[in-house]
């Protein structure tokens, strides 16, 4: 039994345009094989034709390029609550901008702040960030929308100046004393 699945299988291994034989040994078991014995009655055996895989065009993979989500994932991208033609007064230099968005923050995007080039704060989904303790100045502030780690589409930069109180002003002193007459 053993011999006859040997034989099927390398039949089954060789090529298509090979020719399998099959005959019957001095013992009786059935052999196939791909050159006839001599002088031994053999009968061809006609195999179906082999199984063939048709090669299938690659499928457009999914669009991973930042650049063309960029175009088509938000509208409106931009910052609000800044002050258009004045400082911006924050004593303590906190203070919070809003984010308005067309559409609304899709799934898996966050919102991230730069401030003056440079990344401010932890993303988050929230329309509403907060900036602390910003220094006076003028500075410029744009919102990112990240997918992960990548930046998906920016908000134009705006430029606006921060006004604080400057504590060693004499407009905050305590008035000197007033002299008390001598009695």
């Amino acid at each position: 039994m053993r011999l006859i699945i040997s034989c099927l299988l390398l039949a089954v291994a060789l090529p298509a345009a090979a020719q399998i034989y099959k005959y019957t040994d001095a013992n009786g078991n059935t052999v196939f094989t791909n050159q006839p014995p001599d002088g031994t009655p053999t009968e061809k055996v006609e195999l179906p034709p082999t199984n063939s895989v048709q090669v299938q065009p690659p499928s457009q993979p999914a669009n991973d390029d930042p650049g063309d989500e960029q175009q088509a994932a938000y509208n409106v991208v931009e910052l609000t609550n800044l002050p258009d033609e004045e400082a911006l007064r924050a004593n303590n230099g906190t203070f919070s901008v809003g984010v308005r968005l067309d559409p609304r923050l899709q799934p898996g995007h966050s919102l991230r702040l730069r401030l003056d080039g440079e990344p401010y704060g932890q993303p988050t989904n929230v329309p509403r960030l907060q900036l602390q303790n910003i220094d006076r100045g003028e500075h410029t502030l744009m919102v990112d929308i990240l997918a992960g780690t990548t930046v998906v589409q920016s908000s134009a930069p705006f430029t606006f100046t921060v006004q604080r109180v400057n504590t060693s002003s004499p407009a905050l002193r305590p008035p000197p004393p007033t002299p008390r007459p001598n009695n």
